[in-house]
C-alpha cells in the first residue's frame, strides 16, 4: 500500500528532475510536455484506487478526499513562471483532465451494488441523501464547482502575472531611463529629475557655470602611437574628469574628442553653481596631477589639461527635428571656450619660455 505512493513520489521527482534538464527561457514544447505529465499523473493518483491496498473503494469514494485541492499547488508554481499564458493554460490543461476523469469515472460499472443498497434502505426516500452519501456517487455537481473554481482562480492568477510583469516592465524602464540620466547628470541631480514632473523640453534663460576641459598637445600625442594606447589615455581622462564633474554636482554636456564640456546649474540651477565650478576645475587639475605621478612611473608621457569657466546667463532647450539634443548656448558657452584656448596657449607659451 505504501510502496505504492512511494513510486508515484518517485515519478513526481523524475519528471521535475527532466523539467530542470530541460528547462530554457522562452517557450518550451517538451516543458509543456512534462507539465501534463504531472498534471496527468496527478489526476490518475487522485482518481485510480490504490491496486495494491487491501481495502477496494468504489471509485465514487476515490472523490470523498478531496485530493482536488492538491492541484492548487501545481497552479500556484505556474506563476513562478513569470508567464500568464503558463497560468491560464495550466488551469485549462487541469479542467480538461479531471473532467475527462470524472467522465471515466461515471462511466465506470458500479462494483459495490450491494452496498449501495444498503444505504438506500437505511435513508428511505430521500434521494437527495443518497446521492451524497451513496458509495458509487460521484458528485457531479461538487465536481463541475471544483472545475469551475479552479478555471476562476487561474484566471485571476493569470491577469495578477501579467499586471505584476506589466510593472516590472515599467520599473525596468524606468531604472533604464535613471541609469541613463546618470551617464550625464551627477547622482544628485539624477534623484531630482526622477522626482520631479517638469520637462526638461521647456526652453528656458538662466544663470550656469561653464567648464571646458581639452589635453593640451593631444593630436601631437597621439601622431605615430598605437591606437589602443591613445585610446586607453583618452579613457583615463575622460574617467577622472568626469569623476570630478558628477562629484562636484555637475553635468556631463558631451566629450569633444580629447576634451569635455560641463556645466553646473543644469537642469537647475543652485546658490552654489559657480562655486562647484571652481572647484571641479581644481579637481581636475589635482587628478590629472596624480594620474602623471602614475604615468611617470609606468615611463608613460604626462598629461596637461587646459581648463576654462565662466559663468553667466545661457539658454537651455532641445535643439534639433529627429534627433534631439538638450543644448546649453549662449555668450557664456562661447566665453568659456575662449578661456580654455587661451589657457592652452598660455601653457604653450609657459613652456616655451622653460625651454
Amino acid at each position: 500500500d505504501v510502496v505504492y505512493y512511494v513510486f508515484m513520489l518517485g515519478c513526481f521527482a523524475l519528471i521535475g528532475w527532466a523539467q530542470l534538464k530541460v528547462g530554457k527561457v522562452g517557450r518550451s514544447p517538451l516543458e509543456v510536455f512534462l507539465i501534463i505529465c504531472d498534471l496527468a499523473l496527478l489526476t490518475f493518483l487522485t482518481i485510480a484506487p490504490n491496486p495494491w491496498s487491501g481495502v477496494h473503494w468504489p471509485i465514487g469514494m476515490q472523490f470523498r478526499f478531496d485530493t482536488f485541492i492538491y492541484f492548487f499547488i501545481f497552479l500556484s508554481t505556474a506563476t513562478l513562471a513569470y508567464s500568464w499564458r503558463t497560468v491560464l493554460a495550466m488551469g485549462m490543461w487541469t479542467s480538461a483532465l479531471w473532467a475527462i476523469a470524472v467522465g471515466w469515472a461515471y462511466l465506470q460499472p458500479e462494483t459495490h451494488a450491494a452496498l449501495s443498497e444498503r444505504v438506500r434502505e437505511a435513508i428511505g426516500a430521500d434521494i437527495r441523501m443518497f446521492s451524497i452519501l451513496a458509495p458509487s456517487a460521484i458528485g457531479l455537481g461538487a465536481r463541475f464547482q471544483q472545475v469551475i473554481v479552479f478555471i476562476s482562480v487561474a484566471a485571476i492568477l493569470a491577469l495578477a502575472v501579467r499586471r505584476s510583469n506589466a510593472l516590472l516592465i515599467s520599473h525596468a524602464g524606468l531604472e533604464r531611463e535613471r541609469a541613463n540620466l546618470a551617464r550625464y547628470f551627477s547622482p544628485n541631480v539624477v534623484d531630482e529629475l526622477s522626482g520631479n514632473d517638469e520637462p526638461l523640453t521647456r526652453v528656458r534663460t538662466q544663470d550656469v557655470a561653464v567648464l571646458f576641459a581639452d589635453i593640451v598637445g593631444f593630436t601631437a600625442y597621439a601622431d605615430g602611437r598605437d591606437p589602443k594606447e591613445v585610446i586607453d589615455t583618452l579613457r583615463q581622462f575622460h574617467e577622472r574628469m568626469e569623476k570630478e564633474v558628477f562629484q562636484h554636482g555637475g553635468t556631463l554636456d558631451k566629450y569633444l574628442g580629447d576634451g569635455l564640456m560641463a556645466t553646473f546649474g543644469t537642469p537647475f540651477a543652485g546658490d552654489c553653481d559657480a562655486l562647484n565650478a571652481l572647484r571641479c576645475a581644481r579637481g581636475m587639475i589635482t587628478s590629472i596631477a596624480e594620474l602623471n605621478r602614475k604615468r611617470s612611473d609606468r615611463n608613460e608621457p604626462p598629461i596637461q589639461v587646459s581648463v576654462g569657466l565662466h559663468y553667466g546667463q545661457v539658454v537651455l532647450g532641445d535643439i534639433g527635428l529627429n534627433r534631439l539634443e538638450f543644448a546649453v548656448i549662449g555668450t557664456t558657452v562661447n566665453a568659456a571656450s575662449r578661456l580654455e584656448a587661451l589657457t592652452r596657449d598660455t601653457t604653450s607659451m609657459f613652456e616655451r619660455e622653460l625651454v
